[in-house]
């Protein structure tokens, strides 16, 4: 298993070989990591040492770079990088800094970058930042990507985390063995670490679940669903239920939709918990006709129960939560309940 961690510069070990290309970029890499020593950045621990680095600052004016950046709350991705592997761990970082930013309330998030470095510009670039200038170095020229924290353009990916309040409402039901391994950021706090692991489903801002609702036809993109964990057998339900996670549908497809098992499982295997075997037994059997994907969007910080939803009449008393559509004030209350961020709300 992998492990994010925030830790001082003084931690890191500045000789780790995953370090090589930053010092080969950046003649004063190592001058500069030295100078950071009481400063804190993000680590990605893998098997065989470090995995991914990502440095973020907080600024009020950006002066080397044109044209340059006045009179606003910013955030300088100062240095990222990560190693790939095939397990879309580009996207947990991207996830990282635009929820530190929002819950920030930062105006602007920008980055300089070599322009050879297109896989990192092609994963910025999806979630709406654009090339907004230069910065000549005496390593050569970098440029500028940024977003507009404050400006919304009605897509679900551009807009990527906000959510908008505008849209129909769900809580979605999904079973713990698979709830934790789609969203390692809501965890409970309960259970180990070690079930959240390096692979795509985990890392990923796409999710897909595969379910057997009934009404999931009725799902349009950028309706909101409200992630529900359901009972695991451990206790009660009334307090082993718990709502997590709020999300975005992307799209809903039948499994009659796809041509062949081949591109139905070349469309779900990246994106979700199940194997190959499952998914396979999925298609053939059509138990589970409805493929969801939708956004992770944000890990709600206190999870109320199934006990509070009923004494604060979210729910009935004998609602079995599949796919249950909920009303404007019912999000609003679970919202409220569960201390969450407004900030990532939208109208």
């Amino acid at each position: 298993m992998e492990n994010l961690i925030y830790t001082k510069f003084e931690n890191i070990n500045l000789d780790d070989l995953f370090f090589d290309s930053l010092k080969s970029d950046y003649e004063e890499f190592s001058a500069w990591f030295h100078r950071k020593n009481n400063d804190y950045a993000y680590v990605l621990y893998g098997q065989d040492g470090i995995d991914g680095f990502l440095y973020l600052k907080f600024e009020n004016e950006v002066t080397d770079i044109v044209p340059p950046i006045y009179n606003k709350h910013i955030l300088k991705v100062g240095t990222f990088k990560f190693n790939p592997k095939g397990t879309l761990r580009g996207q947990r970082f991207i996830k990282k800094i635009l929820d530190i930013a929002i819950a920030n309330r930062v105006e602007l998030v920008y980055l300089t970058v070599f322009k050879k470095h297109t896989y990192l510009i092609n994963l910025f670039t999806k979630y709406r930042f654009s090339e907004a200038g230069q910065k000549q170095t005496s390593n050569g020229v970098e440029y500028v990507y940024a977003r507009n924290m404050r400006l919304t353009v009605g897509d679900i990916l551009l807009d990527y985390p906000y959510i908008p309040s505008t849209t129909n409402k769900f809580l979605l039901a999904i079973h713990p063995s698979y709830h934790t391994r789609l969203f390692p950021e809501s965890r409970l706090f309960n259970e180990s670490p070690d079930i959240v692991q390096d692979v795509s489903h985990s890392n990923s801002i796409h999710k897909i679940y595969i379910s057997a609702a009934y009404n999931a036809n009725i799902l349009r993109r950028g309706d909101i669903l409200v992630i529900y964990r359901t009972g695991d057998g451990n206790g009660p339900a009334y307090h082993r239920a718990v709502v997590s996670s709020i999300c975005l549908v992307e799209e809903v497809k039948h499994t009659s939709e796809f041509l062949s098992e081949d591109e139905y499982l070349q469309y779900c295997t990246k994106f979700s918990v199940f194997t190959s075997s499952e998914l396979s037994s999925f298609y053939r059997e059509r138990r589970y006709p409805y493929v969801i994907r939708f956004t992770y969007n944000m890990a709600l910080p206190k999870r109320i129960n199934r006990r509070e939803l009923l004494d604060n009449n979210l729910i009935g008393d004998h609602t079995r939560i599949v796919l249950e559509p909920i009303s404007d004030n019912v999000f609003q209350s679970i919202l409220r309940l569960s201390q969450a961020n407004e900030s990532f709300i939208v109208n």
